[in-house]
């Protein structure tokens, strides 16, 4: 009896003694939005707190994604405008935002606009934070949340830290807090009769079926028609045995019927990570994983020999677009066979921070082994296999894990599913969302979800890589950035937004996020000082704030 008093009051000494964080907006996630929101609501005169569950700021963009996607610079404004201008002044360089991106080698005019380097990336992050004077809190892994009503009134962490706030915006990659604090998401791809959609749901797109007559690319790794050999689909055998069902799938491979075109299916996009490499002298060696075996590559191999009978010189863009950063560095995105694990993201986003740190890891032993074996197999062309060696970490990045990134590229979790619903309509302009809070202009870019067997061979399905018919930037609406007011009437939830599958394929790249996060938190100020739930704020009244604060939330700008 004794031993169990003892325990019951250590238990109770240490609920005593949990720190408890208070403040006018809390911001659940540290990510590139989360800043922004936490910096936008202290500009505004609130005290602003930023609770993230891992060890760096910035997400993604400070966690590899260093050839930044965005679209049209002239969409962006505001808190990403400035964070952006600051990162390359560290260059000596100056970015001209009231012009379009032109293309170059034929393809698109969107991508890896903004070049630069995670650790200044994640330096700059730090700096806006420290002038904010807002204070951030580390290793906030959330346990859980308690609310009144449909407010919530704290959160607590599982180091029994306790966070209160009058608003609360979530800014993690996988909706945590919302989905926590019991509003309504999903995972789920939509059939495309849901909202009359055409991209929805299981998909094949023509672009990536199997096939042989793929043209020989140009100086920058394109064909004509902008597609890259980064994404060369083959008809490739996918059983152990060629040809023998029974011998079962090849690793890398995932299981399942191929299922009906436009139907309601599981899966989200396939995740990676964005690597930083380096060619300078002083680089890290990139060891191969524990119990490296090249037989868990040979889908890999037989690509290759698929592009060799075609007369393909292969060379190391074959495996992943990269684009050069400064100072010998490149960031290596993903690949018909690149950094993407298909099929390896669906149990992320409702996870436990434990086995995600082992999903992450899993992708980092499979990427690990593919980058081995480009370097060292027979299989492998020698022009590759010598590309490949010239490359290695970085001894300046992510130096708390060795040089390689400490954030998994998430392209897609968990979703809210709210009283707007952002779709295609809306990304390729055929409707207008009501109170824009910011401008998406990307195109629809949905990574592979599976690779499977159809018809006898691997095909991706899942993969979009396409425009959006040539409609002007769209307005991301309010409505899409807060809860069904019966579930939450003072939470805001920014990457994780109202909005179906495919049309986030659009919304989800890093300048758009730290938009509706800015925005998010002149609401969210909004709401406190007008003593009203999220859902009844002022539209004027935040609107002429967010002008005046640089937001771009119409087309044409004004």
């Amino acid at each position: 009896m004794n031993r169990l008093l003892l325990v019951i009051a250590a238990i109770f000494g240490a609920c005593a003694q949990a720190e408890v964080i208070e403040a006018d907006v809390c911001t659940y996630g540290g990510t590139s939005g989360g800043v922004a929101a936490a910096v936008q609501a202290a500009r505004m005169g609130k005290h602003a707190v930023i609770a993230e569950p891992g060890r760096h700021l910035g997400g993604m963009t400070a966690g590899g994604l260093s050839a930044v996607d965005i679209g049209d610079p002239r969409t962006v404004g505001g808190i990403a405008r400035e964070y952006f201008t600051r990162l390359v002044a560290s260059y000596g360089k100056a970015l001209e935002w009231d012009k379009p991106f032109e293309s170059k080698g034929g393809g698109p005019a969107t991508g890896g606009a903004y070049s630069i380097e995670p650790h200044v990336a994640e330096r700059v992050f730090g700096e806006m934070v420290r002038g904010a004077k807002v204070a951030v809190h580390f290793n906030a892994r959330l346990a859980s949340v308690k609310k009144d009503g449909a407010r919530i009134t704290e959160f607590t962490t599982e180091d029994g830290t306790v966070f209160r706030a009058k608003m609360f915006i979530d800014t993690t990659y996988e909706g945590d807090l919302m989905a926590k604090a019991g509003v309504t998401f999903t995972t789920t791809r939509e059939g495309n009769a849901k909202y009359g959609e055409r991209y929805n749901g299981i998909y094949y797109d023509t672009k990536y079926q199997p096939r042989t007559n793929h043209l020989k690319p140009g100086p920058t790794g394109r064909v004509k028609g902008g597609q890259g050999v980064w994404d060369r689909d083959f008809p490739l055998d996918p059983f152990v045995v060629p040809g023998d069902q029974k011998s079962g799938l090849l690793p890398l491979m995932n299981a399942g019927e191929p299922g009906t075109v436009g139907e309601a299916a599981p899966g989200v996009q396939a995740y990676c990570f964005r690597l930083c490499l380096t060619t300078a002298a002083d680089q890290l060696p990139i060891a191969p994983p524990p119990n490296y075996d090249p037989k868990h590559y040979e889908l890999v191999a037989r690509f290759i020999a698929e592009c060799e009978a075609i007369g393909d010189e292969m060379d190391l863009r074959w495996f992943s677009k990269h684009d050069a950063l400064p100072n010998e560095k490149w960031d290596f995105n993903t690949a018909t066979f690149g950094g993407n694990l298909p099929g390896a993201s669906w149990e992320w986003p409702e996870a436990t921070y434990a086995r995600r740190e082992q999903i992450a890891k899993n992708h980092e032993n499979y990427h690990r082994g593919l980058l081995h074996f480009l370097a060292t197999d027979p299989r492998v062309p020698t022009k590759v296999r010598e590309d490949m060696k010239r490359f290695g970490l970085p001894r300046d990045e992510f130096t708390d894990t060795g040089g390689w990134p400490h954030q998994l590229y998430i392209r897609e979790a968990r979703r809210m599913v709210s009283d707007l619903v952002l779709t295609e309509h809306h990304t390729f302009g055929r409707e207008v969302a009501p109170h824009s809070v910011g401008l998406g202009s990307y195109g629809t870019d949905t990574h592979e979800i599976r690779r499977i067997v159809k018809d006898g061979v691997v095909i991706r399905e899942g993969k979009t890589a396409g425009g959006r018919d040539g409609a002007p930037p769209y307005p991301i609406g309010y409505g899409a950035i807060v809860p069904k007011a019966s579930e939450c009437e003072n939470l805001f939830v920014t990457f994780a937004l109202s909005a179906s599958h495919t049309a986030f394929s659009s919304i989800r790249m890093e300048p758009v996020f730290m938009v509706t996060s800015q925005s998010a938190a002149t609401a969210a100020v909004i709401a406190i000082d007008e003593g009203v739930a999220v859902q009844a704020i002022d539209h004027a009244k935040l609107r002429a704030r967010l002008l005046a604060d640089g937001q771009v939330i119409d087309w044409p700008a004004r």
